[in-house]
């Protein structure tokens, strides 16, 4: 009997301890970067003088990804010590931008896309920060993409609720889930007025033993971002549409006008014009002597 108690409080140890390793391994990562937190880290911010925007055609565009947060959190395996924390890749990020800007450079009234490095965006930089990428970058729209997701590893259905620019998402999940928020948000950088946004949403529902988590974690990641960005492009193309028939049925929300020279002829063609008189008047000039 003494050793059958002992053999027992011996499975019950090992049984709590199980438990506690799970429940160390219990988990809820979030990583994001919020157009929020960029334009309006304070209150004063939000104070900021908007007025009508005036396009001027045909549209000089950069894209870019704002700054990531600052609470964004990781974690580690117990059982293999590696750490993990989600975040997307710059080569991704710009994968991402390369396909947003394809939609731009479809529209006639677009020139240029410039895709801005992160570099280059300041955490809290707010309108100022844009108006120097605007000097930098000879812009006139930019193109804001942030994104949100969170990674649940709990046991449970569980909720989390995040913002962005039109208000809040709640995001229910269970264990090994995946949800991803991906947002495009233009604005017009003159009048610090945004002029339409997109959105994308993906969830992705893994399967995984505590082991290999980190890895299936980070391959969950890579495919929530990839699906949530397709489902963004789509959205974008849909409100780029709606854009311009917005423009079209409300003139007086959105002025547009066409900038000096646009439609006509170019400074270097013209040189070449003129070259080409030049030759021509010459030629007949020495044809007459002969």
């Amino acid at each position: 009997m003494a050793i059958f108690n002992s053999m027992k409080s011996l499975f019950v140890l090992i049984a709590l301890v199980a438990l506690g390793i799970t429940g160390c391994s219990s988990q809820r990562i979030n990583t994001k970067s919020s157009v929020m937190e960029y334009l309006y880290p304070t209150a004063e911010n939000y104070l900021v003088t908007t007025s009508t925007p005036h396009l001027k055609l045909p549209l000089r565009v950069g894209v870019a990804f704002v700054p990531e947060s600052s609470d964004n959190n990781s974690s580690n395996n117990i059982w293999t010590g590696k750490s993990y924390s989600g975040q997307i890749t710059e080569f991704k990020k710009n994968q991402i931008l390369e396909r947003v800007s394809d939609n731009f450079r479809e529209l006639k009234f677009v020139s240029s896309i410039e895709v801005i490095p992160s570099a280059y965006l300041t955490p809290g930089g707010s309108f100022s920060n844009i108006s120097q990428i605007k000097t930098m970058y000879g812009i006139d729209v930019i193109a804001l993409v942030s994104y949100d997701q969170v990674q649940f590893t709990d046991e449970g259905a569980l909720s989390l609720s995040y913002w962005t620019i039109v208000g809040a998402y709640l995001v229910s999940g269970e264990k090994n889930d995946t949800s991803t928020l991906m947002d495009t948000v233009v604005y017009d950088i003159e009048s610090k007025s945004m002029l339409f946004r997109a959105p994308g949403t993906s969830r992705v529902l893994g399967k995984s033993t505590l082991v290999n988590l980190s890895e299936e974690l980070r391959a969950d990641s890579i495919k929530g971002f990839e699906d949530a960005a397709d489902d963004m492009v789509i959205n974008l193309k849909n409100q780029l549409s709606v854009f311009q028939e917005r423009i079209k049925e409300n003139p007086e929300k959105v002025k547009v006008s066409h900038r000096a020279g646009a439609g006509s002829l170019g400074f270097v063609p013209l040189i070449i014009l003129l070259l080409l008189l030049v030759a021509s008047r010459l030629r007949k000039y020495n044809h007459s002597l002969k």
